[in-house]
């Protein structure tokens, strides 16, 4: 049994075993209903029969990671266009098809950050990358099967006393190691979970444990330089007009604020999955920083990381209408803004305990911009 068993993704030999489970799924038929069924027909008994029957269809031949990505990619486009008004790229030419990278994003939503990152790159024709998850997604059989294969490795944040935590953080850590040695790319979000209060800064503590399996006595480098002569690191922004989860974040962050913690059902990580994936998204970017080949200290590597991120954020009318209201200022010049209509709607819908915590989620994509002392150049309509 190999080191990296438990958390590696699946090799290609287990591909049709797991495809077997995935398509007596349940689950996956209701959501994938809505993919490959006309709107009348997706929420209906036989219409979530029909389309387990397409997908036995569809994955009949799948025989490597590669064939599910090949798949993937077709429905991931079906997405695009049912769920955003535009999808816009840009930095896609720092990049060469020859190199591997470890990429390091913001993170607003459980699939959508690196399954766009994913796509985008397979589009391009570049090689994908592995992608980081918590162990705490996984709970559901159906999320860590489809995760799995589709290239993803855990994240073992459970792991009971600080020794096993270390322990499991630094397997982690050199199995991301180990696929960037093999020439493999590599994404895990700039902090543990997704920035549910719009925030996005790069967790110090994050950065430490990418280099811990760089701790090499008999070399005279540093665990960074290490890191940053195996690869070079490049920040990756992504920005939705609209967050389909946006409610549910606000909802969780209140009840935390009233009660001290918030205890999620079984299955509500996988229900953010399909509604991050399916809901109305407006329009969204994804930016490929400039790549970083040299950092003096973690701190500096952590700066270059925050102002990339931030710099490269696309503002949208919600977010200046978020911004407006925080501020008292008027704003009648985006009220009939069809995005901002939904927002509206969604903050006069909310209780009173989440309204501003949703507001906070659109309006500190400024705020982030404000403490690090950047301008407005992103702020588009």
């Amino acid at each position: 049994m190999s080191e990296f068993d438990a958390i590696r993704p699946y090799y290609d030999h287990e591909v049709q075993d797991v495809l077997s489970r995935i398509v007596a799924s349940q689950d996956l038929a209701q959501a994938a209903s809505q993919l490959v069924m006309p709107s009348w027909l997706a929420n209906r008994r036989v219409g979530r029969w029909l389309t387990r029957g397409v997908l036995r269809y569809k994955t009949r031949d799948l025989k490597s990671i590669r064939d599910c990505q090949n798949m993937v990619a077709g429905l991931f486009e079906t997405v695009i266009h049912r769920t955003m008004d535009r999808l816009s790229v840009s930095g896609l030419d720092r990049l060469s098809p020859n190199q591997h990278y470890l990429f390091i994003s913001n993170h607003r939503d459980i699939l959508m950050d690196s399954s766009l990152l994913n796509y985008l790159l397979y589009d391009a024709g570049h090689d994908t990358c592995r992608m980081a998850v918590g162990d705490n997604l996984l709970n559901n059989t159906l999320a860590a099967d489809l995760m799995r294969l589709n290239k993803s490795f855990v994240v073992e944040r459970s792991a009971a006393g600080a020794r096993a935590q270390y322990r499991a953080l630094t397997r982690t850590s050199r199995y991301m190691q180990y696929s960037l040695q093999q020439g493999i790319s590599v994404w895990i979000a700039q902090r543990q979970g997704r920035a549910k209060d719009g925030f996005d800064r790069t967790d110090p503590a994050l950065l430490k444990m990418l280099l811990l399996a760089y701790r090499d006595k008999s070399t005279a480098q540093t665990p960074l330089q290490g890191l940053l002569t195996l690869t070079p690191v490049v920040p990756v922004s992504v920005s939705y007009e609209l967050d389909p989860c946006a409610v549910d974040k606000a909802h969780e962050l209140a009840v935390i604020e009233q009660l001290g913690e918030y205890i999620k059902k079984p299955d509500e990580d996988l229900k953010s999955m399909v509604q991050g994936l399916m809901g109305h998204k407006g329009r969204v970017r994804l930016a490929f920083g400039e790549p970083i080949t040299a950092a003096s200290s973690l701190e500096d590597l952590t700066e270059q990381l925050d102002q990339t991120i931030v710099s490269n954020t696309r503002l949208y009318p919600t977010h200046r209408y978020a911004r407006a209201l925080n501020a008292g200022l008027d704003t009648q010049d985006l009220v009939n803004h069809p995005t901002v209509r939904v927002l509206a709607a969604e903050l006069a819908s909310s209780s009173a305990a989440a309204r501003p915590f949703l507001l906070q989620q659109y309006a500190n994509s400024w705020r982030n911009r404000q403490d690090l002392g950047i301008g407005q150049l992103g702020a588009n309509s």
